[in-house]
């Protein structure tokens, strides 16, 4: 390692941790809890005969899930999910009056999801909301104890597709790399009718409607420390200013578009001859992908300075790809400090 890539380590490692808007890339796992609430839920026949008019009632309960998912590093998830909701029965209203009803109902299941995090609002967020459908099984345990018109203790589950819309949002945890908080509200169907026996009475329910609300946490697998502000940085009669990139990303974010525009307006109070504009990766991707990424960081960086009034004629751009790494590290590794552009005043 060189001595300026010394300095420029040393600099960025004294820097706080800050709160990153990366995109989920790779493996991530989540839990929620929180509580669910029924609607009231249709009986649609009972001991052979049809029943019209007539609905379970439901208490509000309580809901867990836990999940095992892929970020994509474009904003899209796929998840594989399982919950677990129960709420205790309340009574049955019918045609005429009520009638006490206890005991519970128990959904429980997988459920396969997609989800998009809105990601690409131009500036850093410290939440990131995100929308979601999903699709799958649950089963439902109905367990009667006292009361209503079976007067037995008696229970039988039944299976049933079921659907899903999720309508979340996120909020990184900065101290703890790839660790969010997370809230939700879920809707989740279970369409059509299910046949249960309760002493030998068979009984058919219709559409099974949950609204859900969670809190919860989620955690990437792999993230590294972001780095925070980055600062110019002297080395040898050099002014170098740096600016980071989220992971196989060109664009400026408001803070690296911040530095740029420090850079120009240091140009305009000193003496210099030549300002280079070195465009790097880090080494995931393969070589040649990675040169071209960094030469397209370059670009960006250097256009940006003219827009701010550089002299097109004063800027030397180079890309190196992978070759000049700031923290050295073994192939395919995501390290944030290695994905940068130098800004350097000679």
């Amino acid at each position: 390692m060189t001595f300026r890539s010394v300095l420029l380590a040393s600099a960025m490692l004294a820097l706080p941790l800050a709160a990153a808007n990366a995109q989920v890339t790779g493996p991530y796992i989540s839990l929620g809890g929180g509580a669910n609430f029924m609607q009231q839920e249709p009986v649609k026949s009972a001991g052979g005969g049809s029943v019209s008019g007539t609905n379970v009632h439901t208490d509000p309960g309580g809901i867990g899930v836990v999940a095992g998912g892929w970020g994509f590093g474009n904003g899209i998830r796929a998840e594989l999910e399982f919950s677990y909701r129960y709420n205790s029965l309340n009574q049955l209203s019918f045609p005429g009056g009520t009638a006490s009803l206890k005991g519970s109902e128990q959904k429980y299941g997988p459920m396969v999801n997609v989800l998009y995090d809105f990601y690409n609002f131009g500036v850093p967020m410290a939440i990131v909301p995100y929308i979601g459908v999903g699709a799958g099984y649950q089963w439902t345990h109905e367990n009667i104890t006292s009361g209503g018109p079976f007067g037995v203790s008696t229970g039988d589950t039944a299976g049933a597709l079921a659907v899903q819309g999720i309508l979340g949002a996120a909020m990184p945890v900065s101290p703890v790399p790839g660790l969010s908080i997370t809230a939700e509200y879920r809707f989740m169907a279970l369409p059509g009718e299910r046949s249960y026996s309760f002493g030998g009475a068979n009984v058919k329910l219709g559409n099974d409607f949950n609204h859900s609300i969670l809190v919860g946490l989620r955690y990437e697998f792999g993230v590294a420390p972001p780095p925070a502000a980055p600062m110019p940085v002297a080395d040898m009669g050099a002014k170098t200013f740096l600016v980071f990139f989220d992971w196989d990303r060109a664009d400026l974010t408001a803070r690296s578009q911040g530095i740029v525009h420090d850079a120009a307006a240091y140009s305009t109070h000193s003496a210099y001859t030549r300002i280079d504009v070195d465009g790097n990766t880090d080494t995931s991707g393969t070589p040649q992908y990675n040169m071209g990424l960094s030469e397209r960081r370059a670009h960006r960086v250097a256009d940006e300075l003219v827009r701010d009034g550089v002299p097109q004629n004063a800027i030397s751009m180079h890309a190196y790809g992978e070759t000049k790494l700031l923290v050295p590290t073994g192939p395919n590794v995501r390290e944030p400090q290695n994905r940068r552009v130098e800004i350097i005043f000679h």
